[in-house]
Parts: C-alpha cells; sequence; structure tokens
C-alpha cells in the first residue's frame, strides 16, 4: 500500500423566448388563400393549484389585413383558426406574435425603452460548483429588441476549448429577412465568448425563428446548427453548418425537414467512433400539422448531406410534447425521446413524463415508460401555459419540461413538478436501470425546505459517468418582482453525480449571483416568455450550460441575456504548465499539473506522470488541494521540437469517491531560437513597381523547413497582388515569393506572415510579421470614370437599368473610402428579376486598362441566379462579357480588363445580378471601378452617361426547378 503523508513528495524509487418555433402553413378559408404561417403561444387562465380551470369568454375573431403591423403575422390571418390549428399549444415566437394580435396576449411588458446601463449585483459568496459566469451577449444592443433566452450549449470533443451556445435572440425581429436566432462563440474554454455579428448587425442564420439546436459532427468537423426556417418550407427545420464556428461569414444553409408547423425541435449527434451509428446525426420536434401534433424524428447518415424522410414517434390519441432528445453516451447507439403529456394546458394540471427508445438507429421507436401523473408547476395560467409567476397576470411559462441523459443502458430524467402546499415548484431526477422501461422513485434535488419555486432543470452526463443537473431555484430570496434591478429573485444551482446517478452529491450555488427576475421587453414577443428551455451536454472533460439571467439591466429595466457556465466532470487534468500546445523557451525540470478534484495522496506516485516516455522523480502534493508539481531531476527536454506529457487513465484517484483520473496526454515545443523575420528584399517601407511579377525575398533568423512553407504563408492586401509561387533558397533561410501585381492604381502593400504558418527545422513555429510597402502603378486614373468609389454617397453619373431590386449605395461594405454599390441582395426577400447598373464613358484611350473590386453573395447555383459584368456599346449590346459567375467567395476581388479593343470608343462597363425569386439571394458589392492608362498619356474629354431614367425591363420567367 501506498504512504500517506503531508504534503507528499513522492520518489520515482518509492514506487457543456422568444419562441418562434412553428411557422406553419395552414389554409385561410374565407378567400381560400393558402399560407404559410408561424404557430403561436397560448394565453390564459389564472387560479391556485386547487382551484378549477377557468374558462375565458368566446371572443370576437378579428383578420389581419395590416401585414406591417408585426412581421411575424401573417396578412389575412384569420384569428379564428387559433386553436383548430394548434397555435394556441405552440411555444415559438411566431405563434405568440399572433395570439398578441389577436387578443390573447397582454402586450404590456412593464419596461421602457432609453439609455442602456449594466447594473450587476454580486449578492452572494463564489458559488461551489462551476467557474465564473460569462455574459454571452457581446456587442451593441438596440431596445426594445433585446430578448435572449432559451439556450443549446455544447462543446467541441475534438477540441474543449471551443463551446458554442445557440439561443433566441428577438435583435433581428425587424431584420430583412427575419432573424431572430443567435449564437456565441468561445475559442478559449468558456472564458471568453464573442457574439456571432454579420457586417449588418444581425446573426449568420437569416430567416430563422429560433428554438435553438448546436450540433458537432465529429467525422466532418462541422457545427450545425438548427433552427426553425423560413426557408425550409416556410415552418420547417433547417439552420447553417460551419467548419469556421467563430467567423460569422463562414455559416452555409441547409434544411433537414421542409413542413409548415414545426415546433419545439431538439438534437443529438452520435461522436462516439465505437458506436455502430457513429456521425449520425438526430433532430426530434412535434408537427402540429398532423394529428395531436406527433413527435417525428430525422436523422443524416452522411455528415449532414442529407436527411432521412420523417419518422414518426409518438402514436398517443392524446398531446405529447417533443421535451428532449438524448443518446447513450457509453457508445451503444441508443437513443432516447423524453416527452410530456401536459393533461391538456391551463392551471393546475397534471403532467406524465414518457421515455420513447430506438435502438437501430432511429429507424423505429418504442414507447418503453409512461409515468403516474404528477401536479404541474406553477402559479397561474396564461392560455394553455402554466406560468411560475403572477407577475403581469402571468409570467415565464412552464409545464414542468427538463431533459433526459443516458450512460451504459441507465436512463436518467430530470423534471419539475408541483411542490408541496403553495410551493410552485421542486425539481426531481428519476433514474432507470432497464434501459428506460422501469423508472425508481423520484428524488427531489433540491434540498431546500423552503416554499420558493425551483423549475426548468438541464441534465448532461459525460463519457465517463457523472451527471450533472442545474435549475433556476429562488430560494435565496423572498420575493420576485418582474424587471426590477433591486429585487434579487433566483440564482442557478446545480447537484452533480460522479456514479452515473447512483449518488449524489449535494445541491449547490452554480451561477455567481442572485439575479433579479428579468422583464421580457420586446413588445413583439410573447410576454410570458422567458426561454422554455435550456440544453446542457457534456465532454470527457467538463459540463456545459447556459440560462437566462436578469443582471444586465437597460433603461432600468432587468431583461433577458443569455449567461453561461462549466463544471468539470469528475477527476481529469484541467491545466498543466508547460501548457499543452504551448511553446517554451528553457528545458523546464518541474512540470505543474492541475487536476479537477482533490486527489487520494495515497494513490498517488511521482511515475504517475511522464514526458517524453521518461517518469518524474519526485511529486510534491497537499491533499485536499488540486495543484501537484512533478519534479525530475534532470530535465526530460533534450531535442527541440514536439514533447509529450502523459498520465494514464487510472493512475490515480479522486480524495471523495476514488474515482480514477482520466487518461490525459498532450504536448508543447522546446525552441531554443524563435524563428523570426529578420529582413526582406525589397526592405520593409520599400517600393514595388506593376503591373509585374516580382521577387520578394524573406530572410529568417534560422533554417526553416522548406515543406512548411506554401505560397498561403503569405499573405497580402491593400492593392491587386497574388502570390503565385515560394521556393526556399540560401541554405533554407530565405523564403522567395513570386508575387504578380495585377493593380493598375498605386497604394500601400501590406505582407504579412501569421504566427505558426511557417516552422523551423525543428518544427517550432515562427513570430508573426507584418510590413507595409509602397506600390507605384505604372498607369494612372483617366479620371473617364465619375464617382468610381461612389464616395458621393449617390449614383450620378451612375444610371440604374434593372430595378428589381434596385441597386443601392451603402455604407455596409466598403473595398476602400465609405462607400459601395451592391446590387441584389445579401438578405431580405430575393426578387425575380435583374439588379443592374452602369456608367458611359468614353472615347477609351489607348492601352487603357479597366479595374474594378468586386464582393460576391450567393446561395444559390448558376442554373437560377448569378452575377455578371459587361462591357456594353451605348446602346447595351453586349460586347465583351467580362465574368457570368455565380460565387460565394464573400471577399473582395479584383478584376481587370484590357480596353485596347475599345479604343476611340464610347462604351459601358454595367454589372448585373439576376435572382429567380426563389428564396435564395444572390447580391454582388462593387467598388472603386476605374480607367487607367500609363502614366504620361493625355486624357481625352469624357463623354457623359445619358441622365434619362431607363425604363424597366420586363421580368424574365424564372427557370423552373428540377
Amino acid at each position: 500500500m501506498k504512504k500517506k503523508s503531508t504534503p507528499v513528495r513522492r520518489n520515482f524509487s518509492e514506487g457543456g423566448f422568444f419562441n418562434l418555433r412553428v411557422l406553419f402553413g395552414l389554409c385561410v378559408g374565407m378567400t381560400g388563400i393558402s399560407l404559410a404561417l408561424f404557430a403561436a403561444n397560448p394565453l390564459g387562465r389564472s387560479s391556485s393549484p386547487s382551484s378549477a380551470k377557468v374558462v375565458q369568454p368566446q371572443q370576437k375573431y378579428k383578420v389581419n389585413t395590416q401585414p406591417g403591423w408585426d412581421p411575424l403575422v401573417p396578412a389575412a390571418f384569420d384569428c379564428s383558426n387559433i386553436h383548430q390549428l394548434g397555435i394556441d399549444k405552440q411555444e415559438n415566437l411566431r405563434a405568440q406574435a399572433i395570439m398578441i394580435f389577436c387578443g390573447h396576449r397582454d402586450t404590456d411588458t412593464g419596461s421602457s425603452s432609453g439609455a442602456f446601463s449594466k447594473l450587476v449585483q454580486k449578492l452572494m459568496a463564489p458559488v461551489s460548483y462551476g467557474s465564473a459566469d460569462v455574459d454571452l451577449i457581446t456587442g451593441t444592443e438596440t431596445f426594445p429588441d433585446v430578448t435572449q433566452s432559451e439556450t443549446y450549449t455544447a462543446a467541441n470533443p475534438d477540441n474543449p476549448d471551443q463551446v458554442f451556445v445557440a439561443y433566441n435572440d428577438s435583435r433581428g425581429r425587424f431584420a430583412s429577412p427575419i432573424n431572430i436566432s443567435g449564437a456565441s462563440v468561445s475559442n478559449d474554454g468558456g472564458i471568453t465568448f464573442t457574439r456571432l455579428t454579420k457586417a449588418n448587425g444581425q446573426s449568420p442564420f437569416d430567416n430563422t425563428f429560433g428554438d435553438p439546436v448546436a450540433l458537432y459532427n465529429k467525422p466532418s468537423g462541422t457545427w450545425f446548427t438548427v433552427w426553425l426556417d423560413g426557408s425550409c418550407g416556410g415552418q420547417g427545420l433547417g439552420g447553417y453548418k460551419s467548419t469556421t464556428p467563430d467567423d460569422p461569414n463562414s455559416w452555409t444553409h441547409f434544411c433537414a425537414h421542409t413542413g409548415g408547423a414545426d415546433d419545439r425541435e431538439s438534437g443529438w449527434a452520435d461522436n462516439d467512433p465505437s458506436s455502430p451509428f457513429f456521425g449520425r446525426m438526430y433532430i426530434s420536434w412535434n408537427d402540429f400539422n398532423v394529428g395531436n401534433a406527433n413527435i417525428f424524428v430525422t436523422f443524416s447518415t452522411d455528415n449532414g448531406s442529407t436527411w432521412h424522410s420523417p419518422i414518426m414517434v409518438s402514436t398517443q390519441n392524446t398531446f405529447v410534447r417533443d421535451v428532449q432528445i438524448t443518446g447513450d453516451m457509453a457508445g451503444n447507439g441508443t437513443i432516447y425521446i423524453a416527452g410530456m403529456d401536459e393533461g391538456g394546458g391551463g392551471f393546475p394540471h397534471n403532467d406524465k413524463n414518457l421515455i420513447f427508445k430506438s435502438t437501430d438507429g432511429g429507424n423505429t421507436w418504442t414507447n418503453t415508460y409512461t409515468g403516474s401523473p404528477f401536479a404541474g408547476p406553477g402559479v397561474t395560467a396564461v392560455g394553455y401555459f402554466a406560468c411560475m409567476f403572477t407577475d403581469g397576470g402571468g409570467y415565464w411559462r412552464h409545464e414542468g419540461w427538463g431533459e433526459p441523459a443516458a450512460y451504459n443502458d441507465i436512463v436518467h430524467l430530470v423534471y419539475a413538478q408541483h411542490g408541496d402546499g403553495s410551493d410552485p415548484g421542486d425539481v426531481y431526477y428519476i433514474r432507470s436501470t432497464d434501459g428506460g422501461v422501469t423508472f425508481g422513485a423520484p428524488l427531489k434535488l433540491n434540498a431546500d425546505s423552503t416554499d420558493r419555486p425551483q423549475w426548468q432543470p438541464n441534465l448532461s452526463v459525460s463519457p465517463n459517468g457523472t451527471l450533472f443537473a442545474t435549475w433556476y431555484d429562488a430560494r435565496e430570496s423572498a420575493s420576485c418582482t418582474r424587471g426590477n434591478p433591486a429585487v434579487p429573485c433566483y440564482r442557478m444551482w446545480s447537484r452533480k453525480s460522479n456514479d452515473n446517478g447512483l449518488t449524489w452529491l449535494p445541491d449547490m450555488e452554480f451561477s455567481d449571483v442572485v439575479t433579479p427576475l428579468p422583464a421580457q421587453p420586446d413588445n413583439g414577443i410573447q410576454p410570458t416568455y422567458a426561454g422554455d428551455y435550456d440544453y446542457g451536454s457534456a465532454i470527457t472533460l467538463k459540463h456545459v450550460t447556459s440560462w437566462v439571467d436578469g443582471r444586465v439591466a437597460i433603461s432600468g429595466t432587468s431583461q433577458q441575456d443569455a449567461f453561461t457556465d462549466s463544471e468539470l466532470a469528475g477527476l481529469a487534468v484541467s491545466s498543466t504548465d508547460p501548457a499543452c500546445n504551448s511553446v517554451v523557451f528553457t528545458q523546464p525540470t518541474d512540470f505543474t499539473v492541475n487536476v479537477s478534484v482533490a486527489v487520494d495522496p495515497d494513490t498517488l506516485d511521482a511515475s504517475d506522470f511522464t514526458v517524453n516516455g521518461l517518469p518524474a522523480d519526485s511529486v510534491d502534493y497537499t491533499p485536499g488541494e488540486t495543484t501537484m508539481i512533478f519534479h525530475f531531476n534532470t530535465t526530460p527536454v533534450t531535442n527541440q521540437g514536439e514533447q509529450t506529457m502523459h498520465i494514464p487513465a487510472g493512475a490515480f484517484n479522486s480524495a471523495s469517491n476514488g474515482q480514477p483520473v482520466l487518461e490525459f496526454q498532450c504536448t508543447f515545443r522546446y525552441d531554443a531560437t524563435l524563428l523570426q523575420v529578420t529582413t526582406t528584399d525589397p526592405p520593409v517601407g520599400g517600393t514595388f513597381s506593376g503591373p509585374a511579377t516580382v521577387m520578394y525575398d524573406v530572410n529568417f533568423n534560422e533554417e526553416v523547413d522548406p515543406n512548411s512553407v506554401s505560397t498561403g504563408s503569405l499573405q497580402l492586401s491593400g492593392t491587386a497582388a497574388t502570390v503565385t509561387n515560394v521556393q526556399v533558397i540560401n541554405n533554407n533561410m530565405t523564403a522567395e515569393f513570386t508575387i504578380n501585381f495585377t493593380g493598375v492604381i498605386g497604394g500601400t502593400l501590406t505582407a504579412s506572415i501569421p504566427a505558426g504558418a511557417i516552422t523551423d527545422q525543428f518544427g517550432n513555429p515562427n513570430a508573426a510579421f507584418s510590413g507595409d510597402y509602397q506600390y507605384t502603378a505604372n498607369f494612372c486614373d483617366s479620371a473617364l470614370i465619375q464617382n468610381e468609389g461612389f464616395e458621393s454617397g449617390s449614383f450620378p453619373p451612375w444610371a440604374i437599368d434593372g430595378f428589381s431590386n434596385p441597386p443601392v449605395v451603402t455604407t455596409d461594405n466598403p473595398h476602400s473610402g465609405t462607400f459601395s454599390v451592391l446590387a441584389g441582395r445579401v438578405s431580405g426577400p430575393e426578387p425575380n428579376g435583374q439588379s443592374s447598373f452602369y456608367q458611359q464613358f468614353g472615347p477609351v484611350p489607348a492601352n487603357a486598362i479597366l479595374s474594378f473590386w468586386h464582393w460576391d453573395y450567393t446561395t444559390d447555383t448558376i442554373t437560377f441566379d448569378w452575377q455578371d459584368a459587361y462591357i456594353t456599346n451605348t446602346s447595351g449590346q453586349i460586347l465583351q462579357t467580362i465574368f457570368h459567375q455565380s460565387q460565394n467567395g464573400q471577399t473582395w476581388i479584383n478584376t481587370t480588363v484590357d480596353m485596347t479593343p475599345y479604343a476611340g470608343q464610347t462604351v459601358r462597363v454595367k454589372f448585373l445580378v439576376h435572382q429567380n425569386g426563389a428564396g435564395d439571394g444572390t447580391g454582388m458589392y462593387v467598388d472603386d471601378v476605374v480607367l487607367a492608362t500609363p502614366c504620361g498619356a493625355p486624357s481625352p474629354t469624357p463623354t457623359p452617361t445619358p441622365r434619362e431614367t431607363p425604363t424597366p425591363r420586363p421580368r424574365p420567367t424564372p427557370h423552373p426547378r428540377p
């Protein structure tokens, strides 16, 4: 047996809302008009837990004849169809907007617009679970569209430092197209987050209506967001995907299900390589176009390229809510869906939990469990939905929904039910040891003895069987007042199990503050809404979860922001010094290892830690702490380059429950000399001349690895130039790049080599380099083209001749200066027709070159949409097609045209975008259009462009889709 000591020094010799969920197709009978519309939120009746349901008097229904009243309410919507269409049961934001329009919602939010202020109240001591809370909402806010809640949180199993949180976000409620979906990304383990925002001020998720799902597909290294999607049948399931999630311009659209009334979707990705269904992604939802709004599932077996036809899961003759979907984290491929029979809604009412199970990759499903009825949480109702607070006649709708989890055929479920007497809610946990067929007695997770509410729990299980439950908890407050920053209301509390739910640690604080009860100030969002769920998840290292928080006040009112935090999953290495993937410049003998929980010192040996296969000679550790220092009498780092640190699985155990440590292995680098650029030829600040092909030499302080050098190692910006070749010369001390300068106007060239783009002989990365150079062109601006950079802020003397949609001068995306022109659209509804403009100039001088910059965007193919540039005569007849394309590069590209064939003529340069009205937008920004001539050549007197407004051309008939 190992010997215990304090501190321990052992020698080697010792041995993871606005609910716009449902945009469904409906038929309005009054005129036979077929509409695609979004499903709504019900509203309600007010009663105590012991009272009978209150029946509201029948209302006179109205028809919306003012489509501009709210962008979520379809024109000509007949309010008498609300119940028939199931809008009163749906959770999404469009459904809620319809309920407001039809008089079924109190739109008083209890808040007003005004100046922006932040109020953070630290009301309690540091939490026992988690670390520091992080506000996910970065960047500017425009009141009152400031509602962010209802979260789905996931971490990258291939890169634990990358955490992705999707949520409902009302900032784009009036965007075109509508966009009430948002996300934030962290690349530093969740310490900081960036809210994804494109140049237009919106998220990348155009024409989506919230209800977040975030999935990481391990085989392709791709993130998928799933939303209620207007481009997938009106209110189907689709979203956007990216391999570089922190780049808001990298997300591309996909559809998973074409539908008109989808709601309450959930998703799960099987990322265990040992699973028989590794790589499969699943989405579940309620389809309000079908019978009892049954639960359906689709899945993808090809990394999201295609999705299976919908498979019906629930077949009950009552409505069963799709609570959440999950899969067994032990890698056996089994999938589970938690459903809830809400007993017809209202308050009070009884709920029942249901479990559905698939063992064949989602192809077939069995209802394995239907629980006994229990009293649903709440204090009143607004329409169909029970609410947790009475503020405003009813606030924070919640039916008791929670989240399932599974590990090694043990199935877990958390949910909320009404407490004893006047207690509005408690959080419960049930556990099944037979794969979800039977469940044991419920365990109340909140151990307080108050009658304050606990509600809306989420649950995650890690691949090593640790469970982490988190919920909203008002035990620390005496009362709550919606929107009042001076009245603390709730904190996130959590409870953890390190043995797959067999036993549980005490419930303790998770978030850092007792937050006020946030108001929902956006008048277009359901006033009872504060987010319907928070989906937590876990990877081997940690559990991640997020929540809605009211600590940030705007205009003196606490409002809904999304916050996040994480909890380490059992005993694992959390960090080291030297850090993983770092570069050190000395040869260390001491290595610091930080772990997630305290270690049993009797299980710890120096030999547990190796560097390059060599065990440490001793270890310093104080019992109860989470830091240990492994010491080597002689450094194990003897060669430059990569070094490997390793702790095998089970090398030592946790002090609290004997849980073995997870395997740890990572690398760092030893570099005696940092690879750096010493000089360049021409030198920094020197001059290039062109258009021409020239050599550019970059000299280093030590030999480089020739295999690490490519044309992409050098990045150019500021003028039109490309790297066409590179060779390593001078005994590997110099990289000689070939640069092709095509710019016809001089300027500043910036040449950069990013850190790590090139390595030395040992594989160690270079330091970043950047230098500015002058570019002198042999051509000068002829001045024949006027307003060439659109810096007048208007078109003349350019002329518009394509009006579907008319091009616009905009500040959204200039190449240089302040303005550029956008033809077509990069957001909003897609029209059918041409968006085009031109300028006439001449006579063209001899040896002239036309130069312009363009930035291309499309979500379609050239069969249907395109971007064109032409040289035409003065009648508009095409003389030369510069390009005919359908590109989505979303970067500025310089194009030059030899104008020699048109010397002495008066011609036009024309830019055109064609769109076919099918919803797949296409656009092109244009800037800096210059006709250049050899410097010193005389410039002819320009011929002005005709000033008359051309007659709009007939719109062409779009090509049919195959």
